[in-house]
């Protein structure tokens, strides 16, 4: 199946080093090879890049590599397919809008005969289970809460039952975000670490890089990086509960 990459933070923060060691696992480190995709929240705006091409051969995964762009909220996946075509349409994330904003969203796992209707404006454009999911949980947020975005609370329990209905069909692991706030569902494995002061080395073990983030940030910086296998060989990472949904604001789980 697929992996996961997130990245929440309190500051605008690039996700070079992360990146790094994550793309390589599409097609050197494992078999992630049936394409990739990122996106980045800049203000109202996403920067949202997809290939069909396995990241560690794709040039524009190369530029990510090299461009540090700075995010707040960044989602990143590569893909094993289970369900769709290796096509450009079928590489997550995918985005949509809901409520005045964009909505990012990357699955991994394999939902079996998951087909509930959809009467909304949400439709799928590629063939995958994952992007039929997405549609569904944003047809379920409209029907519940209107015309209006709610309260975080609020929206946190409305996707904890969403994605426990989901979850019913197979395997759910997921990573959702507006740009404000950063949600993860496991469903079989999911980690996640936070970088605050006092920042220390960190080494990638996919690659042999390392680096030392007391010298790229402020005593006031704080980053959250969730992912589905740990990035790092010297970093304690806490590993999410089957079934449970965590949400990160500013570099922490307030959820």
């Amino acid at each position: 199946m697929c992996q996961l990459l997130g990245m929440n933070c309190n500051v605008p923060t690039d996700i070079v080093f992360s990146f790094t060691g994550f793309a390589t696992r599409g097609g050197r480190t494992d078999i992630h090879n049936d394409g990739w995709g990122i996106a980045f929240f800049e203000g109202a705006g996403v920067r949202h890049f997809v290939d069909y091409q396995a990241a560690i051969a794709s040039p524009i995964a190369d530029l990510i590599k090299r461009c540090p762009i700075k995010s707040k909220n960044v989602i990143a996946h590569i893909r094993k397919a289970t369900q769709g075509r290796i096509a450009l349409e079928n590489c997550h994330p995918f985005v949509r809008e809901l409520w005045g904003r964009y909505w990012v969203f990357a699955h991994n796992g394999d939902l079996k005969n998951f087909m509930p209707p959809l009467d909304g404006p949400y439709h799928p454009v590629g063939t995958t289970d994952s992007e039929w999911a997405f549609c569904y949980l944003l047809q379920q947020l409209r029907t519940r809460f209107g015309e209006s975005l709610p309260e975080l609370p609020n929206l946190t329990i409305a996707l904890q039952e969403i994605t426990r209905e989901i979850a019913a069909y197979g395997v759910f692991n997921m990573m959702l975000s507006d740009g404000s706030a950063l949600f993860a569902h496991c469903a079989t494995n999911l980690h996640y670490i936070v970088r605050q002061y006092p920042f220390a080395e960190a080494r990638l073990s996919d690659e042999d890089i390392i680096v030392d983030f007391s010298q790229v940030t402020t005593p006031n910086d704080r980053v959250a990086i969730i992912v589905t296998e740990p990035l790092t060989a010297n970093e304690t990472w806490i590993r999410f509960a089957e079934g449970e949904l965590k949400v990160f604001v500013d570099g922490t789980p307030v959820w």
